[in-house]
């Protein structure tokens, strides 16, 4: 999950700039955190499923960092509200969360919307917190090019221009907000990568990157979902990857924002590079 790496990634760029005993991690299996460990992490089980192993995981932190529950809707912000209430139990001082970009109530895309329902809930605990409004995954974009590179045709529905950025980016802006480098209350601006891009110009991006001819043909909404279906989506997660479209025409990530260049120090990673990046990889 995209929201899973960023916490990986967030937690090897503290290691930069922290010891190690300052650095915790909650995680459902353990097991999976060994490295971590061994290097000095402090490793707790805890899961949104179980509020109590949040407590305990939770205690002693000055400041945690919420990744976003891989669920939607009730379920997601239920889990987030019990992460949030375990926190306050366990004497938290301030909260982070991976938030999105295009948070809002009446977002088009369902993760969005629970994105909203989350910060409300944080500005409710009247601790200190922190959204991090991050721009829309590359990772996304990636994975939805993946037949693509084969094909020759980026076969998608109606979109419109999308911040794409980078988790490197994000973790190491995240990191820095962490250690206090820069701080921010309530929602940052948005995080984002250096342009906003639509499908039509991904697709020209692709081929010059390739040497080979790409073309972009757009599919119908009721086509797109019916073959997600068609590849054995439950219609629930049809529904939310055919809203993300919808929610990119209607403009809700358009946003260009300075902020992470300037938390980063750098220009954040262009999508062009991450396109060659993740093909070069894949050819190996």
């Amino acid at each position: 999950m995209p929201w899973l790496l960023i916490g990986r990634r967030t937690v090897e760029r503290l290691l930069e700039r922290v010891p190690a005993d300052r650095v915790g991690v909650s995680v459902r299996d353990p097991r999976k955190a060994r490295d971590l460990a061994g290097r000095g992490v402090r490793v707790r089980q805890g899961s949104f499923d179980d509020p109590a192993s949040l407590v305990h995981s939770f205690e002693g932190a000055e400041q945690l960092l919420l990744l976003f529950f891989d669920r939607t809707g009730p379920e997601c912000v239920s889990g987030h509200r019990a992460a949030i209430d375990a926190a306050v139990k366990a004497g938290v001082g301030r909260i982070l969360y991976t938030s999105q970009m295009g948070a809002a109530h009446d977002s088009h895309f369902q993760a969005c919307r629970d994105h909203a329902r989350t910060e409300d809930l944080l500005r409710a605990t009247g601790l200190p917190w922190t959204a991090l409004r991050n721009g829309f995954y590359a990772s996304s974009a990636l994975q939805l090019l993946q037949s693509t590179r084969h094909t020759g045709d980026i076969a998608l529905p109606a979109d419109g221009p999308v911040a794409w950025t980078g988790h490197d980016d994000l973790a190491e802006a995240t990191a820095a907000i962490l250690t206090e480098e820069a701080r921010f209350d309530g929602p940052t601006p948005p995080l984002t990568g250096p342009a906003a891009l639509d499908f039509d110009t991904i697709a020209q991006i692709a081929a010059q990157t390739t040497g080979r001819p790409f073309t972009r043909t757009v599919v119908p909404d009721d086509t797109f979902r019916e073959q997600v279906l068609a590849h054995g989506a439950p219609a629930p997660i049809a529904d939310l990857m055919l809203s993300i479209f919808v929610a990119a025409r209607n403009g809700e990530f358009t946003a260009v924002d300075p902020t992470l260049a300037e938390l980063i120090g750098h220009e954040p990673t262009t999508f062009r590079t991450q396109l060659e990046r993740a093909w070069a990889e894949q050819n190996q």
